[in-house]
């Protein structure tokens, strides 16, 4: 069994690595010219915290009132799929090695869980930060029915890993009754009854 100590070890570095990983990278302060002379880029300013929130919220309380008519259903293996950075965690707007919930969405995953529907995040998020991100995730209360992350040497888009995840829940007997995320990549390619789109500003938010 590790000991306390390699524990330690791990979550330093995985909550390390999972910052480096997460969080926004801003845009090149410079490009180069034709000319080669450095051109000064400004980069898009993302819409103020609070006005994140009210979109987010409007968005899940669409999603709640749908699940609230869906669920429960005795005659399906429900579950509902999550993406993670700036969907289930509040990962732009306030950065660190623990990421708070976002609580809308938080909400909704709740709910579900309440009226029998299995929780599963399907992230883009590399499986070295599995430990870190379950913990995460537990620690802020959502419901966990299991992760999905990219393997190892894996170079898929994220459209079609995320695809992938959603089929493998199927083949284990679930039927993914909503799929939330803020990009399009988290929705695309089906195998889920409905879909419900954060924002993401214009690609702004990963």
């Amino acid at each position: 069994m590790t000991d306390m100590k390699s524990l330690l070890r791990y979550a330093v570095v995985s909550a390390a690595a999972a910052t480096a990983c997460v969080l926004a990278v801003p845009a090149a302060a410079h490009a180069a010219s034709p000319t080669g002379a450095a051109t000064q880029v400004a980069p898009l300013a993302l819409p103020p915290y609070e006005t994140w929130i009210a979109d987010v919220g409007a968005v899940a309380a669409t999603a709640s009132d749908y699940l609230e008519g869906r669920l429960p259903d005795a005659s399906v293996r429900p579950a509902i799929v999550l993406d993670i950075d700036n969907t289930a965690l509040q990962t732009q707007y306030r950065p660190g090695l623990v990421s708070p919930a976002t609580e809308a969405v938080l909400d909704v995953a709740q709910q579900a869980s309440a009226d029998g529907a299995a929780v599963f995040f399907v992230t883009a998020r590399p499986e070295i930060l599995g430990w870190q991100s379950e913990a995460n995730l537990r620690g802020v209360g959502y419901p966990f029915a299991g992760i999905y992350l990219r393997p190892w040497f894996n170079t898929q888009p994220d459209a079609e890993l995320k695809t992938d995840a959603r089929e493998d829940i199927e083949s284990k007997g679930y039927t993914i009754v909503a799929n939330i995320g803020n990009n399009t990549s988290d929705l695309s390619g089906g195998h889920a009854e409905r879909t419900f789109k954060l924002p993401d500003y214009d690609g702004q938010l990963a």
